[in-house]
């Protein structure tokens, strides 16, 4: 038996995947966690699971999927599964170098979820195929694809935030924040930050 915690903010969807997952003769639903701390804590004094089902954007208060994915790696716990509706080439990255075991996206097929849950509890690697397609592109178009540090820094440029405040946020330069801008800027072929941003989110980038 597949032992699962299902992490998601939203009763609604925990339900819908507690239905879905329960159906399976070999897995059962041990715990449902509405925030991330709450997951981590549970975790990390004693609970016990297979495989966490976890969401990746939480209420702004809280920590992110991504976080809680470190965190739970760095404490030896289960293998992750990334649930969520996000498919942004950022997200992505970021999750599976926290060290999630898998990726998949809300609308996936049940039989898609459930062969994932499987995989993730036998400690294999699995990635949706809009996921692999993502990955793949990036592969294949390197000279165009964003750095993870350059991702951060245009995620921080989509929130508002001026060079000086995305240096202090990420303990850099004021000149290096320029320089991965600047880089930003070549591969998407553009000149300013509107445009960086427009290009980004019209490439499910951001």
């Amino acid at each position: 038996m597949i032992d699962i915690v299902l992490t998601d903010d939203h009763p609604v969807v925990r339900a819908g995947i507690r239905a879905v997952v329960e159906t399976e003769p070999d897995m059962h639903v041990v715990r449902e966690c509405a925030t991330t701390d709450e997951l981590v804590s549970w975790i990390t004094t004693g609970g016990r699971a297979d495989v966490v089902l976890l969401d990746l954007r939480f209420g702004s208060a809280q920590r992110g999927g991504v976080d809680a994915t470190r965190d739970l790696v760095a404490a030896g716990g289960p293998p992750i599964l990334i649930l969520t509706t996000y498919d942004t080439d950022g997200d992505i990255l970021a999750a599976v170098e926290a060290g999630a075991t898998g990726y998949l996206l809300k609308d996936a097929p049940t039989e898609e979820l459930t062969a994932a849950i499987r995989a993730a509890a036998a400690g294999e690697t699995t990635l949706g195929p809009t996921i692999q397609q993502r990955l793949l592109t990036r592969l294949r178009r390197p000279d165009t694809s964003l750095t993870l540090r350059e991702l951060d820094v245009l995620r921080l440029v989509s929130d508002g935030r001026s060079n000086d405040a995305i240096a202090r946020e990420l303990s850099l330069s004021r000149a290096t924040v320029k320089s991965h801008l600047a880089h930003v800027y070549n591969k998407l072929g553009v000149q300013s930050r509107t445009a960086a941003l427009s290009v980004a989110r019209g490439r499910g980038i951001l």
